[in-house]
Parts: structure tokens; C-alpha cells; sequence
């Protein structure tokens, strides 16, 4: 069982920046950042391999987000930099404790994080 608990959410003006983050219990595992919108369906945000050699994100993200781990730490962190008010939604860490290479496919996580909100105003 991998427990999973983010924090870093919160209230920004367009333009600012967030860092999340989510500690998760055990190995190193493949881990991703996640996002709902109200209304709308979950979409990828962010991956990163175990080692943190690997990352992928999504078309919208890049430029702006940044994900990264630390392993000593058992951490991962997303730096959201440049944020706009479609932004604003629920975003989620989640675990691949079987998937062994980074990857946007969240039918691969099998451990979710509560969530922590995150709100950009105009």
C-alpha cells in the first residue's frame, strides 16, 4: 500500500507560481501529476521516471510546469510557473507500482493522492 499526501495548493493571481508536492510511502516508483477541472474530466499534467532521468508533459504544460523528485526525500514536486485561470482545477499525484517507464496513461497509476487545489484568478 503506497500512501500518497500532496500539499502546495492554493490561491494565485494569473501570472504567479505554485510548487506542489507529494510525499509518497516505499520505493522510488514512477509517479505523474494529474488535474480536474470542475466539469471536466481528469487530464495528464506531468510523469517522471524513477530515477527522474525521464519526464514527459502534456502539450499545455510545457514551458510553464516543471516536475521533478527528489528520492532521499521520497518527493516528487511540480513548479508551476506562468499560471493562467484555466489552470485552475484539483490536481493529483499519483503512483505506477507496476509500470516501469514513465507514462501519461492514467489507467497505469494505481495509487492517487487526495488532491490539493489549486486556483488561479484573472
Amino acid at each position: 500500500q503506497v500512501q500518497l499526501v500532496e500539499s502546495g495548493g492554493g490561491l494565485v493571481q494569473a501570472g504567479g507560481s505554485l510548487r506542489l508536492s507529494c510525499v509518497a510511502s516505499g520505493r522510488p516508483y514512477v509517479m505523474g501529476w494529474f488535474r480536474q477541472a470542475p466539469g471536466k474530466e481528469r487530464e495528464f499534467v506531468a510523469t517522471i521516471s524513477t530515477s527522474g532521468d525521464n519526464t514527459v508533459y502534456a502539450d499545455s504544460m510545457k514551458g510553464r510546469f516543471a516536475i521533478s523528485r527528489d528520492n532521499a526525500k521520497n518527493t516528487m514536486y511540480l513548479q508551476m510557473n506562468s499560471l493562467k485561470p484555466e489552470d485552475t482545477a484539483v490536481y493529483y499525484c499519483a503512483v505506477s507500482s507496476w509500470y516501469a517507464a514513465a507514462t501519461a496513461r492514467s489507467s497505469r497509476y494505481d495509487y492517487w493522492g487526495q488532491g490539493t487545489q489549486v486556483t488561479v484568478s484573472s
